[in-house]
């Protein structure tokens, strides 16, 4: 069950903890301890502090942030372009995955795309090769789109490739 979580904006001075989150959750030894890891397809970082920053400082977006007792736990981007919301850089801590802090951010973030920003619709990207990820959130209403969107493989702001085939497959959801 998940812990009682109190959802806020991210604020410039979040930014350092917000990385940290993320990076533990998906690179290295440490993301190896939830289910989200992509350690066996990327090495290098997920995000860095410029790109935080520019997240915050556009137009429509925001990074949400879910706390318990006092401590960063989870996180999601969420952006409105044009009237279909955009989901991404989802990270809950990799010793608290598996217990329904990620259903809850999730639907907060779902809540405030579709209410706060005004869109109709909900995308996403997820890599290919991540099949129970795609499945979990199809279980949460996702369609996968038959869309597929390149990985930046030589942009090492957002990681160094350990394969070659590495792309993205586009999942939405529609307001109900």
């Amino acid at each position: 069950m998940a812990l009682p979580m109190r959802f806020r904006a991210a604020q410039p001075g979040d930014l350092s903890v917000v990385r940290a989150l993320v990076e533990s959750a998906y690179r290295g030894e440490t993301s190896r301890r939830g289910w989200t890891t992509e350690a066996d397809l990327l090495d290098g970082q997920r995000i860095d502090l410029v790109g935080l920053q520019s997240l915050l400082g556009r137009p429509h977006s925001r990074i949400v942030l879910a706390e318990a007792d006092g401590r960063l736990i989870a996180c999601a981007h969420i952006e409105r372009l044009a009237s279909a919301g955009y989901f991404g850089m989802f990270a809950v801590d990799p010793t608290r995955q598996a217990g329904g802090i990620g259903r809850a951010v999730l639907a907060e973030c779902e809540r405030q795309l579709f209410d706060e920003l005004d869109c109709d619709r909900i995308e996403m990207t997820v890599l290919w090769q991540r099949q129970e990820l795609i499945d979990w959130y199809r279980r949460r209403g996702y369609e996968t789109t038959g869309e597929e969107r390149p990985f930046p493989k030589h942009d090492p702001r957002f990681g160094l490739p350990r394969r070659d085939d590495l792309y993205f497959v586009v999942l939405a959801k529609v307001r109900a």
